[in-house]
């Protein structure tokens, strides 16, 4: 078993731009994407003076878009947005920083505020776990709800160590850009802050 692992975020690290947007457009199209944001932009105002949390903006912005779909429909969608959508986002330079990690036989993680459902298609491709948000699910409908904390800040390190037994591991690396990623990249020898732009 190999003695190194690395822990990469997603949106701005892996990724060009945020996912979420993206996923939106993707689902519902460009005009419903931004006739929602004129809607939303009092409470993402809001958000940005740090008046509304993470979480709640995002059951706001996720209920708003994805309430009472259809879950087998909207998962098909994100698996779609990973095939066709996806790779125009990712960043080459994060691309070649993950298959140098497992080239070298080091343990991988994308751990990401995104929800799993429209990453872990593509990080699997990859044979890499996701550890990320879990949108609550009711009566085969998405509810806009999230299922637990938001996978942001002290909760990424909730969810590596739910899933990893550090210990087990001499170097630890961590990728991210943003005040977000900051308790996961201190948990790492080797901090890679906005290393791919």
């Amino acid at each position: 078993m190999t003695n190194v692992i690395a822990f990469f975020d997603f949106d701005g690290t892996i990724t060009t731009k945020d996912t979420l947007f993206e996923i939106i457009r993707f689902q519902k199209g460009s005009a419903a994407f931004y006739a929602g944001m004129l809607v939303l932009s009092p409470l993402l105002v809001m958000f940005k003076m740090k008046l509304i949390s993470n979480q709640r903006m995002k059951e706001i912005v996720l209920r708003f878009f994805f309430r009472n779909d259809s879950f087998p429909v909207f998962q098909q969608l994100c698996d779609d947005f990973c095939r066709h959508r996806l790779p125009s986002l990712l960043r080459p330079k994060a691309l070649n920083a993950i298959a140098w990690h497992q080239s070298e036989g080091h343990a991988v993680y994308i751990v990401t505020a995104s929800a799993e459902n429209w990453v872990a298609p593509w990080s699997q491709t990859l044979g890499i776990p996701c550890l990320g948000t879990r949108l609550a699910v009711k009566d085969d409908q998405i509810t806009g709800l999230l299922e637990g904390k938001n996978c942001n800040g002290d909760e990424k390190v909730c969810r590596i160590r739910e899933a990893v037994p550090l210990t087990a591991f001499e170097t630890i690396y961590a990728y991210g850009d943003s005040s977000g990623d900051k308790e996961m990249l201190a948990l790492a020898q080797h901090k890679g802050f906005r290393a791919f732009e």
